[in-house]
Parts: structure tokens; sequence; C-alpha cells
């Protein structure tokens, strides 16, 4: 079996224009994403040094290529130089130079080469209607392909909400009959979903140095989404969860409250039924995401989020805490009336308990003079 061939990571980078100190913070901040203590960052960058460089390939189906774009377009820890240089990526339809029965070629030399042991990437939904015609690469279904493909390797990572689950593609009556990765190929056992329409590159890039450093996928959960990406409910997690506790949110486009950034819930944010790590990790090299820029969530990382999470603009029917129609003076003067009640209670439980059980009273000291 032929292997990849040897390289030095280290020049290889450097070659980029990725300095030493660059690599370094993207591993802190792989270590970061994966919530990892920061100390694994050096465990990362020893790991990455010493791979023997996987082969890859990314195949791309029903998509508009926003997740290839996502991965290339990020600057700042130069995440697609980096994870790129790591991996040898040998077959991406839309980054490749070779085209026709050159590309083919290159794809069948992977399969055949390093069968079972290269890592394999899906963007975009597949059809499986009318014997998958809605799709064709080379006079081949990409339902062949697929069904070719992905047994063959050592891990699939499904990216962007079409792979995922089929995403807009598959929506409503869905007449080609698009489906996610799961649902076209069933039974592939390393498989993970990285939803999100886009999906998040930082966090592929993170699934993927955890596959690369420690030789096993992240901890997934039920849809096989790494938890340390999808863990956590954007509510709870999101900037402006305050102004929801406080009750103050935006009525409508534009308004006072819009101004002031207080909560989007009114305004259909989906962050309470949401889970992703969007607060924290955020797009466009972490300098923003759809809350902060004033748009509510739509859940795009949800299953079937164009489905189930829509009219977007239509807000959920009930969220746990304080009512959405109440207003921030309610909630402050409601408070004052628990307190208020709360102290009611306490000093009237205190009478009973002295009628009941009358408290133990001091005995003086013998000697009164000895306190002088």
């Amino acid at each position: 079996m032929s292997t990849a061939p040897e390289f030095d990571l280290r020049t290889a980078l450097e070659a980029r224009g990725v300095s030493r100190r660059k690599f370094l913070k993207f591993c802190s901040v792989m270590a970061a994403t994966m919530a990892l203590p920061s100390r694994y960052s050096r465990v990362i960058a020893q790991s990455l040094e010493k791979t023997k460089r996987p082969v890859m390939v990314w195949l791309e189906f029903q998509d508009c290529t926003g997740n290839t774009e996502a991965m290339l377009r990020v600057s700042d820890p130069g995440i697609a130089e980096i994870v790129l240089e790591v991996l040898s990526l040998e077959y991406h339809e839309t980054i490749m130079a070779g085209s026709g029965t050159h590309a083919q070629d290159a794809l069948d030399r992977v399969m055949k080469d390093y069968d079972g042991k290269f890592i394999a990437v899906v963007e975009g939904s597949i059809p499986m209607g009318d014997g998958g015609v809605y799709c064709t690469i080379g006079g081949r279904t990409a339902l062949d392909i697929a069904r070719e493909v992905l047994p063959k390797a050592a891990a699939v990572f499904a990216v962007g909400a079409c792979a995922w689950d089929g995403g807009i593609v598959g929506a409503g009556i869905n007449p080609t009959g698009a489906v996610g990765v799961e649902q076209a190929v069933p039974g592939i056992k390393h498989l993970v979903n990285l939803g999100g329409c886009p999906h998040n590159p930082q966090n592929t890039a993170a699934a993927l140095v955890h596959y690369l450093t420690f030789g096993e996928l992240p901890a997934l959960d039920q849809f096989n989404r790494p938890l340390f990406a999808y863990g956590n409910l954007i509510h709870e997690q999101c900037e402006r969860r305050a102004h929801y506790d406080a009750g103050r949110y935006v009525e409508e486009w534009g308004d006072e409250g819009a101004r002031k950034g207080w909560c989007l819930y009114k305004m259909g944010c989906k962050g309470p039924e949401s889970t992703f790590n969007c607060p924290v990790v955020r797009y466009n090299d972490a300098t923003s995401w759809p809350i902060k820029a004033g748009h509510g969530c739509i859940g795009c990382a949800a299953p079937k989020f164009w489905d189930t999470r829509s009219p977007f603009y239509n807000r959920l029917p009930k969220v746990p805490g304080f009512g959405v129609d109440v207003k921030a003076e309610e909630i402050g003067w409601t408070a004052v009336g628990l307190v208020a009640a709360a102290t009611v209670v306490q000093v009237g439980a205190n009478m009973v308990r002295d009628k009941v059980r009358p408290p133990d009273k001091p005995t003086p000291p013998e000697n009164l003079d000895s306190l002088q």
C-alpha cells in the first residue's frame, strides 16, 4: 500500500507565510474550541508536527459551495492554510487544478492506494429520487459516488446542513429526494455531522484536529455532532441573555430596543431551542455572529431547520423563565414584591417558631466586672 509522502510541517507552513507563533496560536484556538485545557495546545502542536499527512478527499454534491468558501476564507489563525497543509487534499472539485478524467483518476487513486486510510469530507445533499439523476458528476450520480467512496474512508465529515440531513434542498416537498450522508449511505461507522448553514470552519477544523491528535473522533451527541460545538443552547451562551432575563425585548425592527441591543426573542430568535457554539466561536475570524449583528438565530444547526424552525420571524411559543410579554419595569416591581413577600413569610415563620419553641435566653456572666 502506498503511503503519503513525508514532509516537514514547519517548513511547509513557513513557505506559506505561517509563522511558528501563528501555528501555536492556531493550536490554542483548537484546544479552546474543543473545550480542552490550555495545556493541550502543545499536545496538538506536537501531534500535528509528527503526523504522516493523512490524505483527504472533499466531495461536493447538491450544494452552494458555501461551506468550501467558509473554510477557505478564514484568514486568522489561518485555518485553511494549516489544515490543508497538514492534510494532503487530493480531490476537491472547486479548488483542484485537474478536471475531467484527471480529477476522476485522482479520486480513483486515493480509493485504491489509501483504502480505509483516507478522510472524506462531504458537502451538499445527495438526491435519491429517480435513481439519483438530479446530481451527476462525470456521468455518475452523487448517490453512486457516495456509496463507493465513503465506505472506504477511515472517517467521514458531513459539513453543512445539506450534507447532514438534506438542508434546504431536502426541505418541504423535496422533489429530488435529497437526503444527508447518513440516510444515503447507512452504516457508516466513523461519521461526524457538522450542521450549520454554512458550517463553522473553526468547528470543522477542530473536529479534524481532534481526529489527527487523538486518533479518534470527538465525543458526539445523538445526531453524531461534536458535543464541544453542539452541546449547549445558544440561549445560555448569548450575549443578550441578560436582556431576556430582565424583560427587555426588541418589539419591531429599528425600535429603541433594537438600537440598544436588546433580546431578539420576540422577533423570532430560535436560540432558546437551538444548540451551537456561535456565541463563543462566531464567524468571520470570530468577529461576529447573527445575533450580534442584530438578527435572530434561525436555528441553522438544528435538525431539518428549514422545516422545523420556520417561519423564521415567528417567535417560539414557550421558553422557561420570565414570560415574554412582561416588561422590564414590571419585572422590577415583581422582584420587589417577591422580596417583600419573602420577608413577610420569614417574619411570620420566626414568630410561629418563637411561640412553639421560645429562643434560648443568653445566660449573663457571673462576674460583670470581668467584661469591663
